[in-house]
């Protein structure tokens, strides 16, 4: 009997054996080649399909470049990339095919290098690469417009006539994973998209993890979109995109991005680093940056958006380096899908935060940066702000310092305090931390705003500013504790106006302005 028993244990283990070697397939063993010449679209699509007919697998790319069109993900497939391997994108813009949806859910980028549609225990692993060759597939498109206008529009939907380039909904994605489950990127780089790197839109489950995302080689090159995408962590990973480099989205009004977590990642964006929006149709909750290392960024380290009817409630954000960054903190409530119902922000905790502004151009070294203002500026304060009637709600920032160049000069952009209602309201405008033209403060300007509160914030101009450190109007229940102010001239004003339960607690000489305060 024991005899018996010991053999069915052997045979079990040698049956999981051959089943586990018979769950890897390399490449190479099929047909696929790697000289970065030979089209494998078909080929590695075969492999595809068959491992997940089979019940699923690994397939392994070993050294080599591998060239390929569009391929697509079949449930419980990894492609697992060795060191030297490479997945190249053809440069060739009719191997990208569209995405035929099977609802009405698909969204925009209906291309994309490496897709999944409706699939669950999907995975990109490894040590090697997959490389878009974005720049020369964005420049093909290009030339066909040119060349050839009938086929271009075969492939692409419009083209930007603003910047005479292709518009994003023609480019493909590196990566496009919609409403799927269970999903890991690990390990692997991913290179120069010829549009947004990697999407991920209403899926669920997902891990990125210890890659590294290089891709500046033409505009809207976004690093990582997540779209009304629930259970997500992004860790221990190394973004540099020549748009905003980690982006949270909602296009549908009837989801939102849920449970989000993102954590010890370097992060560079000639756009902003983290953004919330610029869609934001339904929402964005519970979700927690923390542990990032933002450099030579040019617009926002941290902005926080919405203003197309979706909501923002539950945001902490901790320990944030920002280095040559255009901006720190950018907080916008907005309404450009008026005349439909006006979105909310609420409950945004931000804590632990180190950010320098520089006084040139901090993405000067993109190979493709994004566009300059057309417009003379001094240097742009953080903002926290709401529109007339709909405040920003419960903002708590704690242990900020934030160091500008100072320099504000009325001679080059102006604007005193005394005409602040000159300020626009620009509801309806696509948010940015420039949007307002000149703002009064150098420091951090915050209008329409209920529920504020500021807490051992340092604020640090190394040159004379012509402008106060730090203006209010149309705040409610604002509490100012141990703000710390450093510069010459006015800059250590704060100057007020139309505020209720307004409270400042201070050791350090700070002026405050009171501007038609209200004590009601």
């Amino acid at each position: 009997m024991n005899s018996r028993i010991i053999f069915l244990s052997l045979l079990l283990i040698l049956s999981s054996f051959i089943s586990s070697i018979r769950s890897e397939y390399v490449v190479t063993d099929y047909g696929i080649i790697g000289d970065a010449k030979t089209l494998n679209t078909t080929a590695i699509q075969n492999l595809i399909d068959q491992v997940s007919d089979k019940g699923g697998g690994k397939i392994i790319f070993p050294a080599g470049e591998f060239l390929s069109g569009s391929i697509e993900l079949k449930d419980d497939i990894e492609l697992f990339f060795e060191a030297e391997a490479v997945l190249l994108g053809s440069k060739n813009p009719f191997d990208y095919k569209k995405v035929v949806s099977k609802d009405t859910l698909m969204t925009r980028h209906n291309t994309a290098l490496i897709s999944a549609h409706f699939r669950n225990n999907i995975k990109l692993t490894g040590f090697g690469t997959v490389n878009g060759q974005g720049g020369y597939l964005a420049l093909a498109l290009d030339s066909l417009y040119y060349s050839n206008p009938q086929d271009y529009f075969k492939i692409s939907r419009s083209y930007n006539e603003r910047r005479k380039r292709p518009n994003e909904g023609g480019r493909p994605n590196l990566i496009f994973f919609n409403q799927s489950k269970n999903i890991q990127i690990k390990g692997v780089t991913l290179k120069n998209g010829a549009e947004w790197v990697t999407k991920i839109e209403l899926c669920d489950s997902v891990e990125i993890d210890q890659i590294k995302l290089e891709s500046d080689v033409y505009w809207n090159n976004d690093g990582i979109d997540l779209v009304d995408s629930k259970n997500v962590r992004i860790t221990n990973s190394d973004i540099n995109a020549a748009d905003d480099a980690i982006c949270f989205k909602s296009h549908h009004k009837f989801s939102y991005c849920e449970n989000i977590y993102v954590s010890n990642c370097r992060v560079r964006s000639s756009a902003s680093a983290v953004k919330f929006g610029t869609a934001s149709h339904g929402g964005f909750k519970n979700i927690e940056l923390e542990n990032l290392e933002i450099y030579d960024t040019y617009r926002s380290a941290i902005a926080i958006e919405a203003v197309d009817g979706g909501f923002v409630d539950g945001v902490k954000v901790r320990n944030i380096k920002a280095i040559n960054t255009g901006n720190a903190i950018f907080i916008k409530l907005g309404n450009r899908n008026a005349p439909g119902a006006v979105g909310s922000l609420k409950n945004v905790e931000i804590k632990n935060i180190d950010v320098s502004v520089p006084k040139g151009i901090p993405d000067k070294d993109y190979e493709i940066r994004g566009p300059m203002l057309p417009f003379f500026h001094n240097i742009f304060p953080s903002s926290i702000t709401g529109i007339p009637g709909y405040d920003v709600k419960n903002i708590s920032i704690e242990n900020v310092i934030i160091r500008y160049p100072g320099g504000g000069n009325q001679a080059y952009a102006n604007m005193p305090t005394w005409r602040m209602d000159g300020v626009p309201e620009k509801k309806e405008s696509y948010p940015e931390f420039s949007m307002f033209g000149e703002l009064p403060a150098w420091g951090l300007y915050v209008r329409h705003v209920s529920g504020l509160k500021l807490k051992n914030i340092s604020l640090e101009a190394e040159e004379k500013d012509y402008r106060p450190s730090i203006v209010m109007d149309d705040v409610k229940n604002s509490e100012l504790t141990d703000i710390k102010i450093k510069g010459e001239g006015y800059p250590k004003q704060i100057v007020v106006k139309d505020v209720k339960n307004f409270k400042i607690t201070n050791d350090e000489m700070v002026e405050v302005i009171l501007n038609n305060l209200s004590s009601n």
